[in-house]
């Protein structure tokens, strides 16, 4: 296939162009996305640069370390993801040996906004497969996955639960309202899960009492809507990952006398046994979607 071709106005671009590009962009590199895609580096360069050529505008800024998108660059990404899963879905439609079965995922519902593109491509791309998501607490999906109840998890790390292969780091940061005002009071109210069974709350109380902070449990819960919901009301404040910051809630960072936290590893899972083919494509599709998010 041609960079591009016009019949009268009519614009056709390569899709391995197009491949490229998004994986420059949630890669977060030309180094990193040659590595995935199997290219060097001056193949992946000499592919955007096609493509800026094709459709006559640049796409990317550069400096030594960081890529930003530019306005036409933002513009195409999105038609870029849309063309390569249609063109995906093609293919899956046209293949006599499409990916039929069911699988079990796990995850905290802490972390359910950083999952919907992964699993919406997911259940696009193997329509034929039924998938099941059981949301919990990390260290009992954990359990489940190694039990084979789940087939797959993705879960916050834990010091005592090593394994799986990590997907990011999150930075820790202290949650709570600006009108209600807290974090002055003494002992600090805190809202958090209960004891053992979250590295979020570990990670508080260490850092409170290193820094010679009173603090005291004002609500317990099993789920980050609970917490987020009684810290909304003003009984306290929480600890979250920037992510998880939703309406109503502030990173108090520069609001508050807080000590600063550190990070937390988000990981996946597999179950022992050998994985069945739709488990794999999902884990693949979680690794690539949640790695570059």
């Amino acid at each position: 296939m041609g960079t591009n071709c016009y019949d009268g106005s009519i614009m056709i671009l390569d899709l391995t162009l197009l491949q490229t590009f998004v994986r420059i962009v949630e890669a977060g590199g030309f180094t990193a996305a040659g590595e995935e895609l199997n290219m060097a580096q001056s193949t992946v360069s000499a592919h955007l640069a096609r493509l800026e050529e094709a459709v006559g505008h640049r796409l990317l800024r550069r400096d030594s370390h960081t890529i930003t998108l530019t306005e036409k660059g933002e513009r195409l990404l999105g038609h870029a993801r849309t063309m390569l899963r249609q063109n995906q879905l093609l293919r899956d439609d046209l293949n006599e040996e499409s990916i039929e079965g069911h699988v079990r995922l796990g995850i905290p519902d802490d972390y359910v906004g950083f999952l919907p593109e992964s699993l919406g491509e997911f259940e696009a791309r193997y329509p034929a497969v039924r998938m099941e998501v059981h949301c919990g607490l990390s260290v009992d999906l954990l359990t489940a996955v190694r039990s084979g109840v789940l087939d797959l998890a993705v879960v916050t790390r834990q010091p005592n639960s090593p394994g799986g292969k990590v997907l990011r780091r999150e930075p820790l940061v202290w949650a709570g309202t600006l009108e209600h005002r807290v974090s002055e009071r003494d002992p600090l109210p805190l809202a958090l899960s209960r004891k053992g069974v979250c590295i979020f709350r570990e990670q508080a109380i260490s850092a409170l009492e290193a820094a010679g902070i009173r603090w005291r449990i004002a609500y317990t819960g099993s789920s980050l809507s609970g917490i987020t919901a009684a810290v909304r009301a003003g009984l306290a404040i929480t600890v979250v990952t920037p992510s998880m910051l939703d309406a109503g809630l502030h990173d108090l960072s520069a609001h508050a006398e807080l000590p600063p936290l550190g990070n937390v590893e988000i990981a996946i899972h597999l179950a022992a046994r050998r994985p069945r083919e739709p488990v794999q494509e999902l884990y693949a599709t979680i690794e690539r979607r949640l790695g570059s998010f």
